[in-house]
């Protein structure tokens, strides 16, 4: 089951605690693969980064998988000057997902 998640605005610490509530309440009801779609986050600063780095962490102990899209110039830029671009798996979109981890496995 793969549960698609739409943060919105700013991903910031308040922000990010929404969103980490919201992966944990998932995990718990057995949700192994999230996608991020960032299509419609604007900023991100070290608050957000954080709760997507606890995000992963929390999916990955449970067995699971994160993954983003729509990664936005300001997101891409905050993920390689902190090393993360290679710890999170990236998709240009919701249909590059698709066809990366649902259809080829």
């Amino acid at each position: 089951m793969v549960k698609i998640i739409q943060p919105n605005g700013i991903l910031d610490s308040v922000g990010g605690n929404r969103f980490r509530r919201e992966i944990t309440d998932l995990v718990e009801s057995g949700v192994k693969t999230v996608l991020v779609d960032c299509q419609n986050v604007e900023l991100m600063d070290s608050s957000g980064l954080g709760a997507l780095v606890m995000a992963l962490k929390t999916l990955r102990e449970a067995g699971g998988r994160l993954s983003l899209c729509s990664v936005n110039n300001q997101l891409t830029m905050v993920l390689e000057l902190t090393g993360m671009d290679d710890v999170f798996e990236v998709f240009a979109n919701q249909d590059e997902f698709n066809r990366a981890v649902l259809i080829e496995g």
